[in-house]
């Protein structure tokens, strides 16, 4: 069994925010394979229900971002599940927006979702960080995540979600390439290569050489040899 744990914070105020990308993953998981219902369990929201061969249990911790080990520490003992069986997709200030890394194990870089699931599981989990890229100061990053994605990011984000509901089968059964590679036909589709290419220019036909001017023959002598005698002592 595979836990998938979604990061961000409960409350219709906080979902459309930046830190809450972790729930839409987890959400849009459930809606594109029909698993659930959500229900209430584990100091959370849980849906569960098979990714092709593999069960899969979704949970979106109720607790707030920074106490989000005590919900995931809890599914863990009651399924007996170890830290090599828990997947958790959160936020990722130090990646641009639309970029996704697979990771396993590793430290918590001052999230504090990640930081709460150290001190609750350890640190041999599997993390999928998602980007969101960077506000430019680390005096503006919380501002920054605790707010709606802009309009514009609606196109990429949707994108991600949408790669993320198509590899979920994939990353279940511990492929993670195969689970990059799906999102990445979402995010960067390959070109068509139906498209025409665009015609040669045709090479410019160079211009004749100007004609040359006939030169104009001298005009035929009709005066007698005594006019022009005269001529010289005029």
């Amino acid at each position: 069994m595979k836990l998938f744990v979604g990061l961000g914070n409960p409350g219709a105020q906080y979902a459309g925010h930046r830190h809450n990308i972790g729930f839409m993953a987890v959400d849009r998981i459930a809606q594109e394979h029909r698993l659930g219902p959500w229900r209430a369990r584990f100091q959370g929201e849980c849906a569960e229900g098979r990714l092709g061969s593999d069960k899969v249990l979704l949970l979106k911790p109720g607790t707030y971002m920074n106490r989000s080990g005590q919900a995931v520490g809890e599914a863990m003992r009651f399924f007996k599940l170890t830290p090599e069986d828990v997947c958790v997709f959160h936020d990722e200030l130090d990646l641009a927006p639309g970029r996704l890394k697979v990771k396993m194990g590793g430290g918590h870089a001052g999230h504090n979702g990640l930081r709460s699931i150290h001190a609750h599981i350890g640190e041999g989990y599997e993390r999928v960080r998602l980007g969101i890229g960077h506000p430019g100061h680390k005096d503006k990053v919380s501002g920054y995540v605790l707010h709606d994605f802009a309009k514009a990011d609606q196109d990429w984000l949707d994108d991600l979600l949408r790669g993320i509901a198509d590899g979920a089968p994939a990353l279940a059964d511990g492929d993670a390439g195969g689970f990059m590679n799906k999102v990445s036909l979402r995010t960067a589709p390959a070109r068509s290569s139906t498209s025409k290419p665009k015609p040669a220019e045709a090479p410019s036909t160079p211009a004749p050489p100007p004609s040359k001017e006939p030169e104009t023959a001298p005009a035929a002598e009709t005066r007698s040899p005594l006019q022009r005698l005269a001529d010289k002592f005029r």
